[in-house]
C-alpha cells in the first residue's frame, strides 16, 4: 500500500513548479490533495490534468482533489483559508509550504516595498499558515510540514538579498519549531533545492517591482521538478529532516561549512544578472 493513500496534502503554490509536480506524484499514491495558488484556472488545470485517463492510465477520483485558491500575501485571512481546507476532508496531514516568489535586484536599488512583500510570502505566510494548522495536528498528535526552502538560504548570493533573507528566516523558524512539536509527533522537514528548472524566475521581482521575465542559466539546465518532487516525497515517507537536492551546486552548503575561505571566493565568481 502507498505510503500516502487516503493521506491529506494541502500543497501551496500548487499551480505550477515544484508544487505542479507534487500534486501529480500524490495524485499517482492516491493521495487527498488540497491544492492552493492565486489562480484558480491554474488549478483548474492542474486538477483536470490528474484526471487525465491519458496522463494517470489509474483512474483519479475527482471528489480527492479540492481547490481551494488565495494569495500568501493575505495572510489576514488564512485562518479562515485553513477552516475551508479542514472543510474539504476533515483533517490535515501533510502541509507542504511550497508557493513563494524570487527576486533579481541589487540591495541598494531595491525599494523596502519589494523587501516586505519578499517576506511577506516566502516567510510570514509560511509562518501564519503552520500556525493555523498546527492547533489540528497537535490534537491530533501527529503531523509533517513540509518547507521548501533554497541553497541562497544559506548562502547569501548577490541580488538575492531579500530572497536569501526570507529564506534564512524560515529555516531559523522552523528549526525552533521542529524542537517544540517534538512531543506531539510533528515532523518539520526542511527541503533545500538547488537549480530546479521551473518558471520561478520568470515570475522573480526586480527592483521596481516589475517582473524579471527570463530563466536563469543554472536554472534552465537544472533537475526536473519532477524528480524534486520524487525527492521530496522520499523524505516524507522516511521522515527526514532536512534534504538537500540539486546537482554540484548543492556543494556550496558544505564548502561555506568547511571551507569558508573557498567559499568567497567561488561566491564572488557567481555571474548574476
Amino acid at each position: 500500500m502507498s505510503f500516502f493513500k487516503n493521506k491529506v496534502v494541502w500543497i501551496t503554490g500548487a499551480s505550477s513548479g515544484i508544487g505542479e509536480a507534487l500534486v501529480y506524484a500524490l495524485a499517482k499514491e492516491n493521495a487527498r490533495l488540497i491544492i492552493s495558488a492565486r489562480r484558480k484556472e491554474e488549478l483548474e488545470r492542474v486538477k483536470k490534468n490528474c484526471l487525465s485517463a491519458t496522463l494517470f492510465p489509474n483512474k483519479i477520483n475527482a471528489e480527492n482533489i479540492f481547490i481551494l485558491p488565495f494569495d500568501l500575501a493575505n495572510i489576514e485571512n488564512q485562518i479562515a483559508i485553513t477552516e475551508q481546507a479542514l472543510s474539504a476532508f476533515g483533517r490535515i496531514e501533510i502541509l507542504i509550504n511550497n508557493g513563494g516568489i524570487t527576486q533579481r535586484s541589487s540591495a541598494a536599488e531595491t525599494i523596502i516595498d519589494i523587501d516586505r512583500r519578499v517576506m511577506e510570502v516566502n516567510y510570514f505566510s509560511a509562518v501564519s499558515l503552520t500556525k493555523s494548522v498546527l492547533p489540528f495536528m497537535q490534537k491530533k498528535n501527529s503531523g509533517t510540514i513540509v518547507n521548501i526552502g533554497s541553497i541562497v538560504g544559506y548562502c547569501g548570493v548577490p541580488k538575492r538579498s531579500s530572497y536569501s533573507a526570507s529564506k534564512h528566516a524560515l529555516y531559523g523558524f522552523m528549526e525552533a519549531l521542529r524542537e517544540e512539536v517534538r512531543k506531539n509527533n510533528i515532523n518539520i522537514i526542511m527541503i533545500t533545492p538547488g537549480f530546479i528548472k521551473t518558471n520561478l524566475t520568470y515570475n522573480a521581482v526586480t527592483a521596481n517591482g516589475s517582473a524579471y521575465n527570463k530563466m536563469d542559466d543554472g536554472q534552465a539546465k537544472g533537475m526536473s521538478a519532477e524528480r524534486c518532487a520524487d525527492l521530496i516525497l522520499n523524505a516524507i515517507r522516511k521522515n527526514k529532516k532536512e534534504i538537500i537536492i540539486g546537482g554540484k551546486e548543492i556543494f556550496v552548503v558544505y564548502i561555506k561549512r568547511f571551507f569558508p575561505w573557498l567559499y568567497y571566493q567561488i561566491i564572488r565568481r557567481v555571474k548574476t544578472t
